[in-house]
């Protein structure tokens, strides 16, 4: 049985309540990653999404982005830095918030402009070349709502834009690590959405195949505290040489997925 998804009001409240308590720390990966691990576990998450992700992230000065669910500004500050002007949205105006004033700090304000608002309802009121969602759909429960927000992306999409996303989309549907705020679909639900919203996938690739942490995962709540630690580092230090040397050559065994898209070309297109 699938957990019962919260209402709107409450997911929303708990995005703002990660960012009150961790937005200021260090990189605020923990707003962002894995709620309640220890830090090693998401420097872990996010070197993985960091290498899945490089490759199309290598944009010239002056490319045009969209962040989608930009958090604290993980990504928006890292294309910023290397010229784009980047839009970064997010629904929690914390979130918002945490993401200004980074970019303040780095010198990169005048590079970044970030709003409040719903992804499916979003209108950032230009086109972009790349629109950029990490995470992000893989929270929206309501499937009315997911259509929406990929159709909201498609719409910023410029015609010859690329849309970057990185979702957990194992080959096959699990629900071991399912929650109020988060769902794994089969790689394959995301591949039909994709196809209705008139997107077609230019590449894919893995990102995270060792499976030791996401086996684990459901037994944690029943750890003492203690054994809890110990175990999360055991999985991590396992699945980190795994992750980093073969998660993009591993798609089919990954948990999370890279998808590549644009928008479908004419069947009469030369």
């Amino acid at each position: 049985m699938e957990p019962q998804a919260l209402p709107a009001a409450a997911v929303l409240h708990y995005w703002e309540e990660r960012a009150r308590r961790f937005g200021a720390n260090g990189a605020g990966l923990a707003a962002v990653c894995s709620f309640g691990m220890p830090l090693f576990y998401n420097r872990a998450i996010d070197l993985s999404q960091r290498l899945a992700l490089r490759r199309w992230l290598r944009v010239p000065p002056g490319t045009r982005v969209l962040d989608i669910g930009c958090g604290v500004g993980r990504w928006s500050l890292r294309l910023a830095g290397r010229g784009a002007a980047v839009t970064g949205v997010d629904h929690s105006a914390t979130m918002i918030a945490a993401a200004r004033r980074r970019a303040g700090s780095r010198g990169l304000g005048e590079q970044c402009r970030f709003l409040v608002q719903d992804l499916a309802t979003l209108d950032a009121g230009a086109k972009y070349d790349l629109v950029l969602s990490v995470t992000v759909l893989q929270h929206i429960l309501d499937a009315d709502a997911l259509r929406a927000s990929l159709q909201r992306m498609a719409r910023h999409l410029d015609r010859d834009g690329r849309l970057v996303l990185l979702e957990a989309a194992p080959a096959r549907r699990s629900a071991r690590c399912d929650s109020a705020t988060f769902r794994a679909r089969a790689r394959g639900s995301y591949l039909e959405l994709f196809e209705q919203c008139g997107l077609e996938v230019r590449a894919m690739s893995g990102v995270d195949p060792a499976p030791f942490r996401t086996w684990l995962l459901p037994y944690l709540p029943a750890f003492s505290p203690g054994l809890r630690l110990v175990a999360l580092a055991a999985a991590t230090a396992a699945s980190l040489p795994i992750d980093v040397l073969f998660g993009r050559a591993l798609p089919a065994r990954s948990w999370h997925t890279v998808f590549v898209l644009g928008h479908a070309r004419s069947p009469h297109a030369h």
